[in-house]
């Protein structure tokens, strides 16, 4: 058989999800930076989607993996065995949450994680619709992407599910109006995908009012904007809230697969009966994940001072000032450079690649960058990457 190169193969043999991806061939990766099969290094200022939040291979994260690896990896399906990681993420987990947040279902991604917030909800409160707000993402299983309002998303795969009730993200007035009593409203505090668009105080309160009025679960999707990625653990903290449900995914790993929904006692035990097994899931809290996780948790609010998130959102925001970028929103370290075009971000994603530095845009906002990094990247990092995007704005 003739030698086939990676590339190659990738193409032929492994799914796309698009017609042009951005095929980089990665070697390795270390801290804030990827390598690839040449040996040039590329700032990684996305974090695989806002996973890498550590940067690459953090030391604590790997000793945790290896020494896990020297005791057992899978055991058996979730929740039948006793399993040391799984009870250590839980009370790393409930060391950084609120009290009432004290039962945690651990599954293998946010996707997974929003599904089973969603039978929860369904489970506990006997109701069957959703609220959810227009232009969020949720994921790309069937129930999270009834979730999203965006036709070329889910268009294609309708029917999904039924009593979906889309409002707009702050439109208090349509939200007060409802009228069906839902079993949850589902939302993010910062709408990552249409460009890390915050929503306000005012609407997320009147969201957990609505909520305690009609007996609605609040679930909040914090995938993107947990683990200190905006400043604080969780984002919900800077709205002054606690929401029912709480979603986490990407950086909870450290890098491995790895989501969870977590809730109250009382409301999570509904899933052990009628029928037992509410929810099951083979790998779910697979013991070598939840090392990982209970190591990343640790280090990042150990870290999170430290890291100085608000300063290094203050640095972006004053060094990438460009005629042809019109805005930056987001949080912390969840931001979107809104540009002039969508052409103009394309241009500058591929250009600045070539320049070592590897990111992205958003499914919902074309013309935005994407700007995600580690939470440890360096001020002198930070500075040199905008130099080299309002140099090539420039060119």
């Amino acid at each position: 058989m003739p030698h086939i190169g990676n590339r190659q193969y990738f193409l032929q043999h492994l799914a796309q999800t698009s017609d042009a991806p951005l095929l980089l061939e990665i070697e390795r990766a270390e801290g804030h930076y990827l390598y690839d099969s040449a040996g040039k290094k590329y700032l990684d200022l996305i974090s695989g989607v806002s996973v890498s939040s550590l940067g690459h291979r953090h030391p604590k994260v790997i000793e945790a993996i290896y020494t896990q690896l020297d005791k057992y990896m899978h055991l058996m399906v979730y929740g039948e065995v006793v399993q040391s990681p799984q009870v250590q993420l839980a009370q790393a987990l409930g060391s950084v949450l609120p009290s009432q947040l004290d039962n945690f279902y651990f599954v293998n991604s946010g996707s997974e994680a929003i599904e089973g917030a969603m039978k929860l909800a369904r489970r506990y409160t006997g109701r069957s619709a959703f609220v959810a707000q227009i232009n969020a993402y949720h994921g790309g299983t069937q129930g999270a992407l009834s979730l999203m309002s965006n036709e070329y998303y889910s268009g294609p795969y309708r029917p999904l599910l039924s009593y979906i009730h889309f409002i707009c993200a702050g439109n208090i007035d349509a939200l007060q109006n409802l009228a069906v009593h839902p079993a949850a409203v589902v939302l993010e505090l910062i709408q990552a995908e249409c460009g890390s668009i915050v929503l306000s105080k005012e609407y997320v309160h009147a969201v957990r009012e609505f909520c305690n009025r009609t007996g609605a679960l609040m679930i909040v999707d914090e995938i993107q904007t947990g683990m200190g990625r905006t400043g604080t653990m969780f984002a919900f903290e800077q709205f002054g809230i606690v929401p029912d449900v709480l979603v986490l995914g990407k950086a909870l790993g450290g890098g491995m697969p790895m989501g969870a929904f977590i809730a109250s006692k009382d409301v999570m035990q509904c899933l052990s009966e009628n029928p037992a097994l509410g929810h099951i899931t083979t790998f779910g809290g697979n013991p070598v994940c939840c090392a990982a996780a209970s190591a990343a948790i640790i280090t990042t609010s150990g870290k999170l001072r430290d890291f100085k998130v608000e300063e290094k959102e203050k640095l972006f925001r004053e060094y990438l000032v460009h005629p042809k970028i019109k805005k930056i929103t987001g949080k912390g370290l969840l931001l979107a450079a809104h540009l002039d075009s969508e052409k103009t971000c394309k241009d500058l994603i591929r250009r600045a690649m070539h320049e070592g530095v590897f990111t992205d845009w958003f499914l919902y906002a074309p013309d935005a960058l994407r700007i995600a990094p580690p939470l440890s990247i360096t001020n002198e990092e930070i500075q040199h990457t905008c130099c080299v995007l309002i140099h090539l704005l420039n060119d």
